[in-house]
């Protein structure tokens, strides 16, 4: 999104595609599954922005077995391979077919479809249903996606779900492991709510290969994520069972067959030709680290690329702080920064901005701290006194100071290939 607009991303997220499956939340900590979907599309938006989303990247780096899916059904054949007339043309999976793989790789029971989409579409492949192991009907939804690397193998470890920090979580337990095949892989446990009300868990899986296929398993004690009771005390899966199908072999065929993924082009010196936007997820895994660790994280999310959010408490109410990043913006620099612009001794352009919020929420301010790097990453961080700027200010001021958004905005952290 142009960072000049700041956009709240529940407004334009409608309309985006659900890139990833990552997106809003209400969390239990920082890194909860379950969020606050606005409509059908936004549902499976969650998975990428969780997987950024953690108050803290404490990965626990223990051993883990990679467990068989239950009967060893092969994955479908596809529906029908892309018209290209090529023999190296991707498969196409069809809706049907990612039903047909989740149940089969289900425990015995009953399954029903809710929502589903294959790989010949714009947006990610995704299967959602309602499954019934006999003990009562709970919701269950996977998502695949594929995390681009500009060249070679990603680190599965700093792209997966992080689990966060003991004193910082409302999980009820999270465990992130590296599997004999490299792949990392987190299960978690945890509620829809922060205050655990109606008793609605939210428990998931979140797997990320060294190829860079990524699958989030996420399921619920009751037949849909919202607005459904209860049925049964606890989510259909275990743990070990969360872990099992999403390590399935099936999901990572699948995954292989999402087109637009091939990797970037390299240039001679090893860096991408073209400095490619900073993913979403991503932005919220460095943003996590660089948040004042007294906050509260009420609820996150993000765009598929270049903007993420969080919603602080520091106590004296919610507060908005959201981050664009842009690369190759030294062409508009002239524009962007004026005669009261700072510049740093390594050339980066600083411009410190307070005023009234500009989606009209009575007695809303926003600080703004703009920047640009020399290399042309534009990194602008700011802060609002409302969870949701459309709506009336719910604090004086934003709980950060402009001191610890410029912190934010300064931060090494993201211009590093690592967080």
């Amino acid at each position: 999104m142009p960072v000049d607009q700041y956009s709240d991303p529940f407004e334009e997220q409608l309309s985006a595609a659900l890139r990833e499956a990552g997106g809003n939340f209400d969390s239990p900590a920082a890194l909860a599954a379950a969020g606050r979907a606005r409509g059908d599309r936004m549902r499976l938006r969650r998975r990428t922005a969780v997987a950024g989303g953690a108050a803290s990247l404490a990965l626990v780096g223990v051993g883990g077995a990679l467990l068989v899916p239950w009967g060893g059904k092969p994955a479908p054949l596809p529906s029908s391979v892309a018209a290209s007339g090529s023999s190296s043309a991707k498969p196409v999976y069809s809706p049907d077919d990612m039903i047909r793989t989740l149940q089969q790789l289900l425990p015995e029971g009953k399954f029903s479809r809710t929502d589903a989409r294959g790989t010949g579409g714009e947006l990610p492949p995704l299967a959602v249903g309602v499954f019934d192991d006999g003990k009562g009907k709970g919701s269950i939804s996977v998502g695949l996606a594929r995390i681009p690397a500009d060249a070679g193998e990603i680190n599965p470890s700093t792209a997966v779900m992080p689990c966060p920090d003991e004193e910082e979580t409302h999980l009820d337990s999270c465990k992130t492991e590296l599997l004999p095949d490299r792949s990392a892989i987190t299960v978690y446990q945890g509620y829809e709510y922060p205050d655990h009300r109606d008793n609605l868990k939210s428990w998931g899986a979140d797997l990320v290969t060294p190829a860079g296929h990524h699958v989030s398993v996420i399921e619920w004690n009751a037949a849909a994520e919202k607005g459904k009771p209860t049925t049964r005390p606890e989510p259909p899966l275990t743990a070990g069972e969360l872990k099992t199908l999403a390590a399935a072999s099936e999901w990572r065929r699948i995954a292989d067959a999402i087109p637009g993924e091939e990797k970037k082009p390299v240039s001679p010196s090893g860096s991408s030709a073209r400095p490619t936007e900073m993913a979403g997820w991503l932005i919220l895994r460095k943003l996590a680290l660089l948040l004042p660790k007294d906050l509260d994280r009420v609820k996150n999310g993000s765009q598929e690329t270049g903007y993420g959010y969080f919603v602080v408490d520091d106590g004296k109410g919610a507060s908005l702080v959201q981050v664009n990043v842009q690369p190759n913006m030294s062409d508009v620099a002239g524009s962007l920064y004026g005669s009261g612009a700072e510049t740093l001794a390594d050339g980066t352009r600083v411009s410190v901005k307070q005023g009234p919020g500009e989606k009209g929420g009575a007695g809303v301010v926003m600080w703004t701290v703009d920047t640009l790097r020399k290399d042309g990453l534009r990194v602008v961080v700011s802060a609002f006194n409302t969870a949701e700027q459309d709506q009336a200010a719910t604090r004086a001021k934003p709980a950060l100071t402009i001191e610890q958004l410029r912190a934010v905005a300064l931060s090494p952290r993201w211009t590093a290939t690592e967080d």
